[in-house]
């Protein structure tokens, strides 16, 4: 039911929603949730049955956040300027479930490498088209007091979700359906933990998009409780030459990565210092009328909270994606003691993995129940501090637990740590972004999150090699102590103010 409906006249705050309401607008992120927990816990699975080696995979994995980082700022942009009879979030999380059910079904099908690593870069985008407009829509529905909340919610769905997702093949490996394979071959247990997670997925975003309304965009303009965001000068001239160094340091530094031989993931690096230069360079010369200047504009003028938020955000989402590419590297060779990717051993290494990663998404959708209680209490900002100490807690015990079953233990500060990092910062965010742009900067949020991801992806590999040994659980051991660098720069995020909506004026 439509929450405005029923209400004779336009309420001169936005009102706040019902337990249910919020459990509606959020239930669709049980979905998403599925077919990103499938893929965290067996894209490295199937590209290393296909043939991967442990060098290839970080590379492999690179689509997860390049496609995030094209994606997401584009469907904020466009999304803030949709309308229709389904609202305006809610056809891009429509056409993204669909997409993303049809890619689980390919990936899980994939005879050869190259159509494995092609189809996650499909799936990343889908999943990214019907991400990003929900943690919009969490913005757009609710007051700035219930936001911390709502965000709350969608942890506790992503939890919930990922548990069923991540146990799937475990579960039907104990239910008689074949855990191994002929080689080059894609278990059973993970294409039918696949089809089901695309058929879940759709089914909870088309809850979602059936069950809620949405406010028009000028209603909400009313509504605004954001400080409004001032425009920052622009120096032209500065950002040619800014444009033009960041384009040849970036190009310099593919060409003597390729010159010297020295590791090929490195040029990401490269590559992103380019991109960089390419886009101010672009611009400079684009018109201000025109989507890409407005969505760079909006970039350069993010509010202080967000800047902020950057740094937390860079060494949370690194350390997370060390964890998502070398847990099972590192749990099948230290704990199950197997890197053969046809023996029982590395295959059941593999699906305790799965255990694992059920268990801290678990232990996450508990802590989305807590945290709102620690909100209350402690404020967001040292809420979030201790629960990302948690988490490096978590990520630092694999170096001495040598009991698989003992990591379940890992897994609950890992847990409080994920179930954090999908909420607090979002609140901390929505809080100071006016209304009519809280598409696009959520979607330009996400390039905190997909940068530290191709960084690892460029990094890790190479750092793992000449310094720590070539050992997956020392990745891990980075990770935690990134996310404890993560929760003391927490400290340092300004908390926006609210100021009182005035009815019919748009800010």
């Amino acid at each position: 039911m439509n929450p405005a409906a029923s209400l004779p006249a336009t309420p001169p705050a936005k009102p706040a929603l019902s337990f249910w309401q919020i459990w509606n607008m959020c239930f669709g992120f049980l979905g998403i949730q599925f077919g990103f927990a499938l893929q965290n816990a067996n894209a490295s699975r199937i590209f290393q049955t296909l043939g991967a080696s442990m060098d290839d995979i970080p590379m492999l994995w690179i689509a997860a956040p390049l496609t995030g980082l094209l994606v997401q700022p584009i469907v904020g942009y466009l999304s803030d300027r949709t309308w229709t009879g389904l609202g305006r979030r809610r056809p891009y999380f429509l056409v993204g479930a669909v997409l993303s059910t049809l890619a689980l079904f390919a990936m899980s099908n994939a005879p050869l490498l190259w159509m494995a690593a092609g189809t996650l870069w499909i799936l990343d985008a889908s999943i990214n088209i019907s991400m990003e407009p929900f943690r919009a829509f969490v913005g757009d529905q609710l007051p700035v007091r219930q936001r911390a909340s709502g965000y709350a919610m969608q942890s506790f769905f992503i939890g919930v979700g990922a548990v069923v997702a991540s146990l799937l093949p475990f579960v039907l490996e104990h239910l008689g359906v074949a855990n191994t394979a002929a080689p080059g071959e894609v278990p059973p247990t993970v294409r039918y933990a696949f089809y089901f997670g695309g058929a879940v997925l759709l089914l909870a975003v088309g809850w979602t998009v059936v069950s809620t309304r949405e406010y028009p965009p000028e209603l909400n303009a009313r509504w605004d409780e954001a400080p409004a965001l001032p425009r920052r000068p622009r120096n032209d001239v500065l950002l040619g030459r800014v444009g033009t160094a960041c384009l040849v340091l970036g190009a310099a530094a593919i060409a003597a990565i390729l010159h010297f031989g020295l590791d090929r993931a490195l040029t990401v690096l490269g590559g992103l210092v380019a991109a960089l230069g390419l886009a101010m360079l672009l611009r400079q010369r684009l018109g201000s009328d025109s989507g890409f200047a407005r969505i760079v504009d909006d970039l350069y003028d993010m509010p202080v909270t967000m800047v902020q938020l950057a740094v937390v955000q860079f060494f949370s989402w690194f350390a997370l994606f060390a964890m998502w590419i070398y847990t099972t590297g590192a749990v099948t060779g230290v704990h199950f003691g197997s890197s053969d990717t046809g023996s029982a051993a590395y295959n059941a290494g593999a699906n305790w993995v799965g255990v694992l990663f059920a268990a801290y998404n678990g232990f996450a959708a508990l802590a989305a129940i807590a945290i709102p209680v620690m909100v209350r209490l402690w404020g967001l900002r040292v809420s979030h501090l201790v629960n990302l100490g948690l988490g490096g807690l978590g990520l630092l015990s694999f170096l001495w637990i040598r009991d698989p079953h003992w990591l379940l233990l890992s897994m609950v500060g890992v847990g409080f740590a994920w179930a954090s990092i999908l909420s607090l910062p979002y609140a901390l965010l929505s809080d100071s972004l006016p209304a009519a742009k809280m598409g696009v900067y959520m979607g330009l949020f996400n390039f905190f999150i997909v940068i530290p991801q191709l960084v690892a992806a460029s990094l890790l590999g190479f750092l793992l090699r000449q310094f720590l040994g070539d050992a997956p659980i020392n990745a891990l051991a980075v990770g935690g102590a990134s996310l404890l660098v993560a929760g003391l720069f927490t400290l340092r995020v300004r908390v926006a103010t609210p100021v009182a909506p005035v009815a019919g004026v748009a800010r």
